[in-house]
């Protein structure tokens, strides 16, 4: 591949940003304008661009998309099919599941797969670090995962999508900043990371 392939198929930190959470804010704004099964297929829809951007521009669809793609497809598709919200409420606890699972697959088996993804976005990071850090967003999906069915199944559908606007979002983000200092000691080094580490997926 020639540096100018590279290039093309390396999106800077505004285009994954855009890539991974606009179609969060259509689902949203969706939401708000004709409720929850418009704003799921206006979700469909939307994931559906995003991955087709990606593969389009960029040459490349990261596995969490995928997995966010297929996802929101497959439990959007049955939400509108059967006119039953249960389905996309559902849908943020099956992937943080479905990830903290795998996770703790890689741990279990010594091989580190957030390490094996991520590599990149962490240099000079040491196998300690890596395990801490798969611990630790182990923890922090299972936790968001109880939280996801408390919150869908005792509240309504409006409080449910605000909360994840207002709540999943910037928890995650936050839990992100606040393993940069572990990250930092155990050999990190912020100078040559090539791309910002990437979010989890908030979707």
């Amino acid at each position: 591949m020639s540096v100018d392939d590279k290039a093309i198929s390396a999106p800077g930190p505004g285009a994954r940003v855009a890539i991974d959470l606009l179609p969060l804010v259509v689902f949203f704004a969706a939401n708000y304008w004709r409720g929850i099964f418009t704003a799921t297929i206006a979700f469909m829809v939307a994931i559906t661009v995003a991955m087709l951007v990606s593969q389009l521009r960029y040459r490349h669809i990261s596995p969490m998309l995928w997995f966010s793609g297929v996802m929101v497809l497959v439990l959007g598709g049955i939400t509108v099919w059967l006119h039953d919200d249960t389905f996309i409420k559902m849908k943020p606890t099956l992937v943080y599941l479905a990830i903290s699972s795998v996770l703790a697959f890689g741990l279990v088996t010594r091989r580190n797969l957030m390490k094996a993804a991520l590599g990149s976005a962490y240099p000079g990071l040491s196998d300690r670090g890596w395990t801490i850090l798969t611990r630790n967003w182990i923890g922090f999906f299972l936790v968001m995962a109880a939280v996801n069915e408390a919150v869908w199944r005792s509240s309504s559908t409006d409080f449910w999508v605000g909360f994840k606007l207002w709540f999943f979002l910037p928890a995650t983000i936050l839990f992100a900043l606040a393993n940069i200092p572990m990250l930092m000691r155990h050999g990190m080094r912020l100078d040559e990371a090539r791309e910002e580490p990437p979010l989890p997926p908030t979707q």
